[in-house]
């Protein structure tokens, strides 16, 4: 089992074309920890931001009385792939979200790594 600053180290060395990796709980919309970024991507906001759409998805599958997990979501950019992975620990509350460059990025290989990253972590 592997801390958060474990996790996100691996995120950032074992996925191809990462900008940048966080761990965001999804309650207070406040990231626990953050590696990469920088000018182009600003983990903070992006952490706040995407709470707000897992909050939205998670209120719309309760109204549409869908009786399911979200194992993440994906919003392309042209240049940017946003990935947002739920932990499967239901009360944990937190997501990984992982940004990366289009170019760069298998998103295939991208999901499955990070969804062994996220068994491996440890809250």
């Amino acid at each position: 089992m592997a801390n958060t600053e474990t996790t996100l180290k691996e995120a950032m060395t074992t996925i191809d074309g990462v900008i940048g990796v966080a761990l965001v709980d999804y309650g207070s919309g406040m990231a626990l920890g953050t590696l990469g970024g920088g000018k182009e991507l600003d983990l903070g906001v992006a952490a706040a931001g995407n709470t707000d759409v897992v909050r939205a998805k998670v209120r719309t599958m309760e109204h549409l009385g869908l009786n399911d997990e979200i194992e993440d979501i994906l919003i392309t950019l042209g240049s940017q792939y946003h990935l947002i992975r739920l932990l499967r620990r239901r009360d944990a509350g937190l997501f990984l979200y992982l940004a990366l460059d289009r170019t760069r990025a298998n998103l295939a290989m991208a999901r499955h790594q990070l969804r062994r990253v996220e068994a491996d972590l440890e809250v």
